[in-house]
């Protein structure tokens, strides 16, 4: 080899880098890779819980925008849960966002609905929300009427007694639309509010029928297959354990003589029955005889 040629050489091997470099800058970007794909699935999730999270606390410009967006139904319940908060902690500012609770009292969606009754019912002394709990009694869902009748007990109104022993009782679900039923579930099921439950034909077109309150599927009254009318009661929802145990803690203090056999069931543990729900209805029996 020349001198030039060992000069050239040289200078190939100054400026060509070494077999394992590419292995080594590969192996590095697919490091960054995999770390930042890591990352992303961990921070995800934190961001979705933090973006969902009721406690996530909110300002006072934040509040009224979400308590106003009616668009943003998670929104709407986020700003709810804020209201109760500050209610709970006797924070005196909340009050200038009483009007918009009772406002969203009368929103199109019942679940909104629902959580305004709860919100309302943690301050027993305003009179603007005990008016809109009394007319929540009358609302079309089932359980708004529930959580209203259970607010109004704070402001030591049994206007909603009869709704609050109901709770103790199998709920009946009315068809929506008349029509051929086709049944989903068997009884014994586990059904939650907006629990899809059957459909009901109408000219060749299934329509859902969905459950308005939570517990478990009693039994059909209507055999799947069968022609059904509008307000037929077509299915009984047994109560679910929080429903049950709501409605006793809420009858201890408003409860009547006349309510003892409804209560009575729930007295004699069962499998069905839990210790605490027996506990608390033994309990209610024995301040309404004392009274």
């Amino acid at each position: 080899m020349t001198t030039a040629d060992r000069e050239n050489a040289s200078h190939l091997n100054s400026v060509t880098p070494p077999a394992s470099a590419p292995r080594k800058l590969l192996a590095a970007r697919w490091t960054y890779i995999v770390v930042g794909l890591t990352l992303a699935f961990v921070l995800m999730p934190f961001l979705f819980w933090r973006a969902t999270w009721f406690g996530r606390p909110l300002s006072d410009a934040q509040l009224a925008q979400v308590l106003t967006d009616t668009t943003n139904p998670h929104g709407v319940q986020h700003g709810l849960s804020a209201v109760a908060d500050r209610i709970i902690s006797n924070d005196p500012t909340v009050k200038q966002f009483y009007p918009q609770v009772i406002v969203l009292a009368s929103n199109p969606a019942p679940e909104i609905r629902t959580m305004a009754a709860w919100v309302m019912g943690q301050d027993n002394t305003a009179p603007d929300f005990h008016a809109a709990l009394l007319r929540l009694l009358t609302d079309s869902n089932s359980l708004v009427q529930r959580n209203a009748a259970l607010a109004l007990v704070r402001f030591h109104d049994t206007s909603g007694h009869a709704i609050i022993v109901g709770m103790l009782k199998p709920a009946v679900l009315a068809a929506p639309y008349s029509g051929v039923l086709k049944t989903l579930l068997k009884p014994d099921q586990t059904v939650s509010p907006g629990t899809l439950i059957a459909y009901i034909e109408v000219q060749n077109k299934g329509r859902e029928v969905r459950s308005e309150t939570p517990g478990t599927l009693a039994r059909w009254l209507v055999n799947d297959g069968s022609n059904v009318s509008a307000g037929q009661p077509i299915a009984a929802i047994y109560p679910s354990d929080d429903s049950a145990w709501e409605s006793l803690r809420a009858l201890y203090l408003i409860g009547t003589p006349a309510d003892l056999d409804v209560i009575a069931p729930y007295a004699r543990q069962s499998a069905n029955i839990t210790p605490k729900i027996a506990e608390q209805a033994r309990l209610t029996m024995q301040e309404i005889r004392t009274r």
